[in-house]
């Protein structure tokens, strides 16, 4: 029986790991044979029966929350995911503040998914339609429990914290580039406010809120699997989708027309909020946004990775927006 630590752990790291390995030891029915962190909050467990992922909430609502929707999911008919277990351990985890969920483990195919095929690309939209069309069906018994998705203003917050990391962020960027991304920040946002009612009579259900690559999961029998529900929201199915276009679009070269091929996002395309939508550069604020937070400029990859994403594909995206421009102007 081991804990494995992960390369960048402290020494404060591992002595709490090897607390929590010693407090699963004595909370689960099963033999723990090898306990892997795969982040602090999350963790891979192998005992002498199965496998499993546990996770860490700082309440217990929030634990609850994702343990009822999980099983509503599965209940209602959308069988790609996992779901939390009771039966392995003897009571509630509960380990130094923070509240554990026990997890299905979910194992992983050797062909990690992401957004660099059409076919995954097709195939993951087509699981995150799947998931709507599940949620749309229940949506209403968590009206209550779930916040309402406001994108433009979650938009208009991100671009302010942009806005005011600048005097960091100018010493990578040239003005220019940065006057021109605030400039589409703007012009997007001024149009998805002008025509913010086709947002509001859009039908709403629960989103899912973090569409990255990593939150698809394909399995060794090679099905592919939706995971990761801690941003759910209630809201309109175009914001799924906005978030998924931002996050493919680099991988399609910016191309509108490779876009209008997937067809749940090309039914929106003739829609000036969407299209104005299209233009906010969510993936460079965010990225920024937290590489000044957490101050991993230093770290090589990381930099290199959001430069990319700003400066390598700075025309193909100018592109790209000023095609937009042409069509709701």
């Amino acid at each position: 029986m081991r804990a494995f630590n992960t390369p960048n752990h402290k020494k404060g790291d591992d002595d709490y790991f090897n607390r929590l390995l010693s407090y699963f030891q004595s909370q689960f029915y099963e033999r723990i044979l090898q306990m892997v962190p795969i982040r602090k909050s999350v963790i891979y467990l192998r005992t002498d029966r199965n496998t499993y992922v546990l996770k860490g909430y700082h309440t217990n609502n929030r634990l609850r929350l994702q343990e009822a929707f999980t099983a509503t999911l599965k209940k209602e008919g959308f069988t790609k995911t996992y779901l939390f277990l009771t039966s392995p351990v003897r009571e509630q985890l509960f380990f130094e503040g923070t509240y554990f969920g026990c997890m299905e483990y979910i194992p992983p195919n050797k062909s990690v998914f992401s957004f660099h095929s059409h076919k995954n690309r097709q195939e993951g939209i087509e699981l995150l339609e799947q998931f709507h069309q599940t949620t749309a069906s229940f949506e209403a018994r968590y009206r209550t429990l779930l916040p309402k998705g406001h994108l433009i203003e979650k938009w208009s917050e991100r671009l302010n914290v942009f806005s005011n990391n600048l005097p960091y962020i100018d010493y990578f960027i040239n003005e220019p580039v940065i006057k021109e991304m605030l400039a589409w920040a703007n012009w997007s946002l001024e149009g998805m406010e002008n025509n913010r009612s086709f947002f509001q009579t859009e039908p709403t259900l629960i989103l899912h809120g973090d569409v990255a690559h990593h939150n698809f999961l394909r399995d060794t029998g090679g099905q592919l699997n939706l995971i990761d529900f801690d941003l759910i929201s209630i809201g309109p199915a175009s914001f799924d989708y906005l978030q998924y276009a931002n996050r493919i679009l680099p991988y399609i070269d910016w191309s509108f027309e490779k876009l209008s091929s997937l067809k749940q996002i090309k039914k929106y395309l003739h829609e000036a909020a969407f299209l104005y939508a299209l233009a906010y550069p969510a993936d460079i604020f965010r990225e920024w946004n937290r590489m000044i937070r957490e101050k991993s400029y230093m770290d090589h990859m990381k930099y290199k990775q959001v430069m990319d994403l700003t400066i390598s594909q700075f025309y193909a995206r100018k592109k790209f927006i000023d095609y937009l421009k042409e069509l709701v102007d």
